[in-house]
């Protein structure tokens, strides 16, 4: 379990990552995510430094953008200033964190087509299948066959069958392990993904900043209309003259619609 260090700045990371990726081509900034992250495992002193207490967030921010500057887009710089630049219990928790949003933002593009549920359900039954298949198992875990090869065979099971993110996630957890079992990896990806799944994002928009005890009554009585989670994506807009205007998703909540909105205010007034 992380410390409670790394599970404040996990809290603060997601947020800013919820903000970000709403704006971007989300399996590229999966895949982009997933570099950053190889680069991490393989670099050690690297990631000593990114990771060390001592030394001030802005300047290790600073060394990741230099090194990621032309090479991945402004967003995945973003996310990744934003992870290193805050303090981590242990280096491991710290990348950690990135694959973690990594699964998130591929999560976030099977969202956007319609195929979360398929993503959660192609984990599932992949891991199972692996387990239940000795052979195949050593395919994809043995040290013997090369991860290109391991690509080509995931790819060859599962195209035309499973979602491109479930090809993509999977593809990573059989060529980039990190140390753990593929059943434990792939485990891993779907509990990221089924967190997603049962989680709403509201976009509120409001002319004055909420106070963090409004927040949390909004959240509460909008997850309690919804029936889950609701995460809060706050924009500042002078337009909005009084109260707050609300989107989730395709519907949209706002001081000309009775109703919900009513029983909303009741809630967090």
């Amino acid at each position: 379990m992380a410390g409670a260090v790394s599970r404040a700045s996990l809290a603060e990371v997601t947020e800013k990552f919820d903000a970000l990726v709403a704006g971007a081509d989300a399996s590229v900034l999966a895949a982009e995510l997933f570099t950053v992250l190889h680069l991490l495992d393989r670099e050690h002193g690297l990631r000593r430094t990114l990771a060390d207490p001592s030394t001030f967030g802005q300047a290790k921010a600073q060394i990741m953008r230099s090194l990621l500057e032309g090479k991945t887009g402004e967003v995945a710089i973003e996310v990744t200033a934003e992870i290193v630049s805050r303090r981590w219990s242990t280096s491991a928790e710290m990348t950690d964190a990135f694959e973690r949003l990594a699964v998130g933002a591929q999560a976030v593009a099977a969202e956007r087509t319609g195929q979360l549920d398929q993503l959660e359900d192609d984990l599932f039954r992949f891991t199972r299948v692996v387990s239940g298949d000795p052979e195949l198992r050593a395919a994809l875990s043995g040290t013997r066959v090369p991860a290109e090869q391991k690509a080509e065979l995931v790819k060859a099971l599962l195209e035309g069958k499973a979602a491109p993110a479930s090809v993509s996630l999977i593809t990573e957890a059989v060529t980039h392990p990190r140390g753990r079992s593929l059943e434990g990896e792939l485990d891993g990806y779907g509990k990221v993904v089924a967190e997603r799944r049962n989680r709403l994002i509201a976009l509120v928009r409001t002319a004055v900043p909420l106070t963090g005890e409004q927040q949390t009554r909004l959240a509460a009585a909008l997850g309690a209309s919804y029936g889950r989670d609701v995460h809060l994506n706050i924009e500042l807009d002078p337009s909005v003259l009084g109260g707050i205007a609300v989107q989730i998703g395709d519907e949209a909540i706002d001081g000309t619609i009775a109703g919900r909105l009513d029983g909303v205010r009741r809630r967090i007034a």
